[in-house]
């Protein structure tokens, strides 16, 4: 019988590890399948796509369901390749670093500033639509305070 806790030893430490509750192993599966795929989309600044996150570590903004996807919106394109993200929800959270972007799906949407992400073009999956000139201004601004 297995324990939910299991000892690893590192540099002479022995460090007690809670048994993983993310399943990192599936999400392992998808990111190759992702990987390997040569389909990339075109995109563009401001506009908002359902894209796999992925199953990331500690508070690290996950994607939902089997596939690991949450919407983002494109903050800044660096390649074909290559744009800056900032994932969106639907938690409420009073924080500077929480941003209104308006509805998304008839339900309120925030954009997360201070879980900005670097992201390949390949994780992208369906445009939504765009963010308002404004809620798009006010997102880079967060996002500007959060790096200083």
């Amino acid at each position: 019988m297995m324990n939910n806790q299991e000892n690893i030893e590192t540099n002479n430490q022995t460090q007690k590890l809670a048994a993983p509750s993310k399943y990192f192993d599936l999400w392992n599966e998808v990111k190759k399948v992702i990987h390997t795929d040569s389909r990339r989309c075109l995109y563009h600044e401001r506009e908002i796509w359902w894209c796999y996150l992925g199953i990331n570590i500690g508070h690290e903004e996950d994607g939902k369901g089997m596939q690991s996807t949450r919407p983002v919106m494109i903050v800044k394109g660096f390649s074909r390749e290559m744009c800056l993200t900032v994932p969106l929800t639907t938690s409420t959270k009073m924080s500077p670093y929480h941003v209104s972007i308006g509805f998304l799906g008839g339900k309120m949407s925030y954009a997360i500033a201070s879980q900005v992400r670097l992201i390949d073009s390949k994780r992208l999956i369906t445009r939504l639509g765009y963010a308002d000139k404004a809620s798009y201004e006010f997102t880079k601004k967060a996002i500007r305070d959060v790096l200083g």
